[in-house]
């Protein structure tokens, strides 16, 4: 499996594009702003889109999203607690923090906890709320990485200041669902650079195991 990680937006969240070396099949995961970087991205490695997730909805997770889903013709996969957020700047934070609206179309496909298909690609799906509470993070245990969102960073953890956070049941998140996962897989965050889960066991001064 491949992986393109990309800045994108004013508050550079992380783009995510996985995708398949032979046969050029991909996800597209948290177009949060900058579509046509994602696109060239896309274009340059000759890459079908097959799917387009998201970790949760918030602004800048979501900013390029109407771009890429036009491009691409890919559903839109979302946990249900967070569909009316696309379409809410009050929800998504894009009112508060930003000044003006930032909203997309539905999502397609419905994200809840479990094994998750989605575009020919498998993996496992956490429901890791606190940051949010429709959080995803997306796990590829074959491939050894996951892709976290604003949940857990490199010694750092995502806000809860928004729309429904809740500092405990990030705890929660971080403690009962991704510190179970093996040490050495690699965490790709919502924002900043890649980090494991055993580094951030032993080194993050928030949620220290």
């Amino acid at each position: 499996m491949e992986i393109i990680a990309m800045p994108v937006g004013l508050v550079q969240a992380n783009c995510y594009i996985v995708y398949k070396k032979e046969e050029k099949d991909a996800l597209v995961i948290d177009p949060g702003g900058e579509p046509e970087k994602i696109i060239a991205a896309i274009e340059k490695h000759q890459l079908n889109v097959r799917a387009i997730l998201l970790t949760h909805a918030h602004f800048d997770h979501i900013g390029g999203l109407e771009g890429i889903r036009e491009f691409t013709n890919a559903p839109v996969y979302l946990h249900k607690a967070e569909w009316d957020w696309l379409g809410e700047p009050k929800l998504n934070g894009s009112a508060k923090l930003m000044g003006q609206p930032v909203t997309a179309q539905a999502a397609d496909k419905e994200l809840e906890e479990g094994p998750l298909e989605a575009g020919g690609f498998f993996m496992e799906a956490l429901h890791t709320p606190g940051h949010s509470p429709g959080s995803i993070s997306f796990v590829f245990p074959e491939d050894n990485f996951a892709v976290c969102g604003d949940v857990l960073f490199q010694q750092g953890i995502g806000r809860t200041d928004l729309v429904d956070g809740d500092i405990d049941i990030l705890e929660h998140s971080v403690r009962e669902k991704l510190y179970r996962l093996p040490e050495d897989l690699t965490v790709l965050p919502g924002h900043g650079p890649a980090t494991t889960i055993g580094y951030e066991k032993k080194n993050n001064p928030f949620f220290p195991a």
